[in-house]
């Protein structure tokens, strides 16, 4: 253990390789969702035929369920054995995953199962990273600063989902999939290293600690089934459009959630909980956690969205080829990135001087702001007025993360810090699947309810006959949402010889122009609208309940570490758990002592 006082160069050690960790991984959980199409090309598969819906969800999201499952078990063993050893580990795990994925050496169904589980070593990797980076900087920083690192290391985290989307539209330009988990590799060794030789640990690690075995059991199996129930409910089930019906995936999500209630029950009477419940007393630590919960839910799914609206609709309606899509796409995002990285590092910094509360209030209100503009927009939009608006929610998210980050951080005992930050990267990936699960549902009822007869209208109107016309326009909504999420024209496969079987008996001209760059997106343009006007509302809606839970955090509230053997929720000897820092001081002068 180091002290930080006397090696004041070790925080920005900490902070460079922090935030390149958590950047890594968080481009990670994005750069498939362009590079798909290209990784099923190599893969040899085609993911619109039957069978193959629920093995794309895993492999898009495998990773993502990996890391939401583990955060918090990995944060109380980071706290029990040491963060930056475990920090380490993770660099480490998330290296062998990405080399591993890179090889992937079968073909067809047998090298999706294979990718499947080497995305899965990378979220545990991943989970390591998430769970621990917070903490390390927390330990590393003192309080008048903690704001500004936390806040680029926020940023980092937000901001590489945006940038896997350009790096995934770059890779899948090149047409080598490997790549797409190959560029990880230099990343992940130098990381490794970095780690290993600079990382100290810093805080003391607890002595005469036992794993909650229960409680981790408890909670990795409600995490699991709500994981798996949110994930295969927008899968069609028999004669439905979605799989809310499907008692299996009933089955997980109430199961899941009985048994999470069961893990609250198990925590409040173990000697040693996996999570003490009664941090929840702490107010800025409670409602940071639901004003971040919220958020993600607000921008959770909203990658998939744009990139959907992007790859499948606008961009060939402007004659851009499916091949090109993927990269184009990516560039489209980036005034949302730009807007992160502008706002994020300066909101911390004042954070740190005047408090979090109103910076992160003010920037869930600009978000908010962002989705009712990106709402008005029609489907063949103005791209000037579209990068506009997703630069004000980029903004509004970046002056939001980042103090929030710093309130829930700061206002946990020292020896809480791993499991603190675990339970908060946890509600912000948990937010994040489930409002991929909201938005797909959403949209899928959208796309149900105008979908079928404006395809049924425009086959027949183009010489398909009615009964094939109608067949196709019956079909689960799901293959056009994934055909456009993937940039693929899905009619070739519904109306080709794997199909109904209609386009060699078409006039060319028509047949052409149905498997076309306009016939398709015009077609889906409308309905998809319907649904994007929901799922935007539903984002505005997030971000204002989430602004409102800001607002409640209360002041300026940081705990103070020579406390930290008092049990969270209870007040010390003299009264003075909790220091309330106020004005211009940074943080370096206590106005008061609260309870």
């Amino acid at each position: 253990m180091i002290n930080t006082a006397n090696h004041p160069h070790y925080k920005w050690i900490a902070l460079s390789n922090t935030t390149l960790g958590v950047l890594m991984a968080t481009i990670n959980q994005t750069i498939l969702i362009i590079a798909l199409p290209v990784i099923f090309n190599g893969l040899h598969v085609n993911p619109l035929k039957g069978g193959q819906t629920g093995l794309l969800l895993w492999v898009l999201l495998g990773f993502n369920v990996a890391t939401t499952i583990l955060l918090v078990t990995l944060g109380r063993l980071s706290d029990m054995f040491g963060r930056v050893r475990l920090y380490n580990l993770g660099f480490l795990i998330f290296t062998i995953g990405s080399v591993l994925a890179a090889l992937t050496w079968s073909k067809g169904t047998n090298g999706e199962i294979e990718l499947i589980i080497f995305r899965i070593i990378q979220g545990i990797g991943g989970g390591f990273l998430f769970a621990n980076s917070a903490a390390i900087l927390t330990d590393a920083f003192p309080v008048n600063q903690r704001g500004m690192a936390l806040g680029l290391n926020q940023v980092a985290a937000i901001g590489g989902s945006v940038i896997g989307l350009l790096v995934g539209g770059v890779l899948a330009y090149t047409g080598h999939w490997r790549w797409v988990f190959l560029v990880n590799v230099p990343i992940g060794i130098a990381g490794t290293i970095w780690a290993y030789i600079a990382l100290k640990e810093v805080s003391r690690r607890q002595q005469n600690q036992r794993l909650d075995i229960w409680g981790n059991i408890t909670l990795g199996v409600g995490l699991l089934g709500v994981m798996l129930g949110l994930t295969y409910g927008i899968m069609p089930y028999g004669s439905h459009t979605m799989g809310w019906s499907n008692p299996w995936v009933l089955t997980g999500l109430i199961g899941g959630v009985v048994v999470l209630i069961l893990f609250g029950i198990i925590e409040r009477y173990v000697e040693q909980p996996l999570f003490d419940l009664s941090l929840f007393r702490i107010r800025a630590f409670l409602f940071g956690n639901i004003s971040g919960l919220l958020a993600a839910l607000a921008r959770g799914g909203l990658q998939f969205m744009l990139i959907i609206w992007l790859q499948g609709i606008y961009l060939p309606l402007h004659g851009v080829s499916y091949a090109d899509t993927p990269l184009i796409a990516g560039l489209y995002t980036l005034p949302q990135m730009i807007g992160f990285f502008l706002a994020g590092p300066l909101s911390g910094y004042l954070s740190d001087r005047f408090g979090a509360r109103a910076f992160a209030t003010i920037g869930m209100l600009i978000s908010a702001v962002g989705f009712y503009f990106l709402e008005t927009l029609p489907v063949n939009f103005n791209h000037w007025v579209f990068w506009v608006y997703l630069f004000i929610i980029g903004l509004g998210m970046g002056l939001f993360a980042s103090p929030n980050s710093a309130a829930i951080m700061n206002s946990l005992p020292a020896k809480y810090r791993g499991v603190g930050s675990g339970m908060r990267s946890t509600f912000m990936n948990a937010g994040m699947m489930l409002s991929m699960g909201v938005f797909f549902s959403i949209m899928i009822a959208g796309l149900a309810q105008k979908l079928p007869n404006a395809m049924s209208t425009g086959l027949m109107k183009h010489g398909v006959p009615a009964p094939a016309a109608h067949f196709v326009a019956n079909l689960p909504p799901t293959s056009s949402l994934f055909a456009a999420l993937l940039g693929y024209n899905p009619l070739q496969n519904l109306l080709g010889p794997g199909g109904a079987n209609v386009l060699a008996h078409l006039p060319v001209q028509q047949a052409h122009y149905i498997v076309g760059k306009i016939f398709f997106p015009t077609l889906i343009g409308g309905p998809f609208k319907h649904g994007l006007s929901l799922v935007f509302t539903m984002s505005l809606i997030m971000s204002l309940i989430a602004a409102a839970a800001s607002l409640l955090r209360g002041k300026h509230f940081i705990h103070k570490d020579e406390d930290e053997n008092t049990p969270p929720g209870q007040p010390t000897s003299s009264d003075d758990r909790v220091v309330r820092l106020e004005g211009r001081d940074g943080g370096r002068k206590p106005s008061r002592t609260v309870t």
